[in-house]
């Protein structure tokens, strides 16, 4: 790819003998001439940042908002998600390890306005940037989010909360929902050693800097058996979040499966899971759910107040909805928090690319 191709980086600055600071995630990567950062996908040419996945993308699909998982935002919309290659994290057990640990540039080029393009043709409510981390494709997303909000589409992404306050600052009027992604419930020695993160911590900034701007906040929680299933450490994020975040914030506890360099753990057992679900709600939370076990009674949305089944979910289909158009429990009238309105369209599931 020459360098006419190329798409220069935002959030990036001068140092010295040819080097470049990339600003963008909070590892704030030195790069010297022709290297990349940790994600791959941003290379110091001549002394000046490029971004080289712009619009190179790997993953284009029509998915249910709930596969994110977004429980309480837009419940039953259907979301077009796209991806590219290159991921700031190194995480042993990655699911999407082939596309977000790839250092080889693929995908089919595309633009924002044909993204948008997509997701109205195929009957989205919105988009997802997701499947590796979207940081690092940071330009890419922030056009189409742009060009997506003017069409009456909402934007969504999935996250590891690495991105700098400047970088979010200009993403945030144009992101309406993020699930940000905890593993081993934030543990500083779990993140360097299974994840290649220094340091876990700069996430909780980002979290509380998204709420300030007013984004719809879910937060999951991979749940490690035998190095990452700390019930200790899964109470402080519990108890964190409750403080900064607000006790109605949406939690998923998420079973492990082997997966990458980690296929010989075991997946967490449900009864893990459900030993973490109860000290949520012990703890406080309204909403507490397990992720990744299709027919678990804990995919299912209860009223905090009178318990009463509110959305019987299987997998990422929602199989019976007992809320008023108001968000409200029918049974105590309760105010459910729950953003946007429910969605009725056909339950479409594509790929696109």
């Amino acid at each position: 790819m020459g360098i006419k191709e190329l798409i220069e980086a935002k959030y990036w600055e001068s140092i010295d003998n040819g080097k470049v600071r990339c600003n963008l995630c909070y590892r704030r990567c030195i790069i010297g001439k022709d290297g990349t950062g940790v994600c791959g996908v941003r290379k110091n040419v001549n002394g000046k940042l490029y971004t080289l996945v712009y619009g190179k993308l790997t993953s284009a699909n029509i998915d249910p908002i709930e596969k994110k998982p977004l429980f309480h935002f837009n419940p039953g919309a259907g979301v077009l998600s796209i991806s590219t290659v290159g991921c700031n994290f190194k995480c042993r057990f990655c699911c999407n390890w082939v596309i977000s640990q790839m250092r080889n540039i693929v995908g089919r080029s595309t633009t924002p306005d044909e993204v948008v393009d997509w997701a109205i043709r195929y009957g989205a409510n919105g988009i997802s940037y997701t499947y590796n981390e979207p940081t690092v494709f940071y330009e890419f997303m922030l056009d189409t989010a742009k060009i997506a909000k003017k069409h009456g589409l909402f934007n969504t992404m999935v996250t590891n909360g690495y991105i700098t306050p400047e970088a979010l600052k200009e993403l945030a009027p144009y992101m309406d929902a993020v699930t940000v992604d905890f593993k081993g419930s934030g543990n500083i020695d779990f993140y360097r050693k299974f994840m290649g993160v220094p340091d876990p911590t700069p996430i909780y900034q980002t979290l509380i800097e998204m709420k300030r701007y007013g984004i719809f906040i879910e937060i999951t929680d991979l749940i490690v058996p035998e190095v990452g299933d700390s019930m200790e450490d899964l109470r402080k994020l519990v108890k964190w979040i409750i403080e900064n975040l607000g006790d109605e914030t949406p939690f998923h506890v998420l079973r492990f499966h082997p997966d990458y360099q980690m296929i010989d753990y075991p997946p967490t057992p449900v009864s893990t899971l459900e030993r973490a679900a109860k000290i949520a709600l012990e703890e406080g939370l309204k909403y507490v759910y397990i992720g990744n076990v299709p027919g678990h009674r804990l995919e299912h949305t209860y009223c905090p107040e009178c318990k009463a089944l509110l959305v019987r979910r299987f997998g990422f289909e929602i199989l019976e909805w007992n809320l008023t158009e108001n968000m409200t429990c029918p049974k105590c009238g309760s105010k459910i928090n729950i953003k946007g309105r429910r969605h009725y369209g056909r339950n479409i599931w594509a790929s696109l690319i």
